[in-house]
C-alpha cells in the first residue's frame, strides 16, 4: 500500500512561528477524517506526542538551497563602472570586464566594435543612454575567475554600496 503526505512545512504546527534551517524538528503523522496529515513541530513547540499520533520521527530543517539573490541595479552599478573606468587603476581591469558584461546583458551598455593592440583586445561600448564611449581590455577571464568577480560584485551589493 501506498502513502503519500506533504514534505516538511514551514511553520511549527503548534507556535505558528517559522522553521529555522538547520534545527531539528518532530514531525508527526496523524489521521484525520480518513486522511493522513503531517504535523511539524519546533523544538519551542514540542510537547510530546499528539493524540492520535501514527508515528513519530525528528528530521532537520534543510539550510536555504538557493540564498537570497539582491537584485543588481543597473543603473548603479552603471556609476560604479564608470566610476572604475575614470580611476584607470589596473587592478581593477577584471572587475571593470565583469561589469561590462553584466551591464552588456543588461542592455546598459551596448557593443560598438572591439580593436586590437598589439596582443590585446578592448570592446568598445557605450551606454545605451549616451555614456561613454568606453573601451575595455578584453580579460579572457575563466568561468570559475568570471563567477567569483560576481560574487564580489554581489557582495559589494549587499554590503550597502552607495553610488553617491
Amino acid at each position: 500500500m501506498e502513502y503519500s503526505f506533504r514534505p516538511l512545512g514551514k511553520t511549527c504546527a503548534a507556535t505558528g512561528g517559522p522553521l529555522q534551517p538547520g534545527t531539528f524538528v518532530h514531525s508527526v503523522l496523524i489521521e484525520r477524517q480518513g486522511n493522513f496529515e503531517r504535523l511539524d513541530f519546533s523544538p519551542a513547540g514540542w510537547n510530546g506526542m499528539p493524540s492520535g499520533a501514527l508515528a513519530r520521527w525528528r528530521c532537520r530543517v534543510p539550510e536555504s538551497l538557493r540564498p537570497r539573490e539582491t537584485p543588481l541595479d543597473p543603473e548603479a552599478l552603471l556609476t560604479y563602472f564608470e566610476q572604475l573606468v575614470e580611476d584607470a587603476n589596473p587592478a581593477h581591469h577584471k572587475l571593470r570586464y565583469v561589469l561590462a558584461l553584466f551591464l552588456l546583458q543588461r542592455r546598459r551598455l551596448k557593443l560598438d566594435g572591439s580593436r586590437t593592440d598589439g596582443a590585446d583586445e578592448f570592446l568598445q561600448v557605450s551606454g545605451s543612454r549616451g555614456e561613454g564611449p568606453y573601451e575595455i581590455l578584453d580579460q579572457q577571464l575563466p568561468e570559475p575567475e568570471i563567477k567569483q568577480l560576481q560574487a564580489e560584485i554581489g557582495q559589494l551589493v549587499a554590503s550597502g554600496w552607495n553610488a553617491a
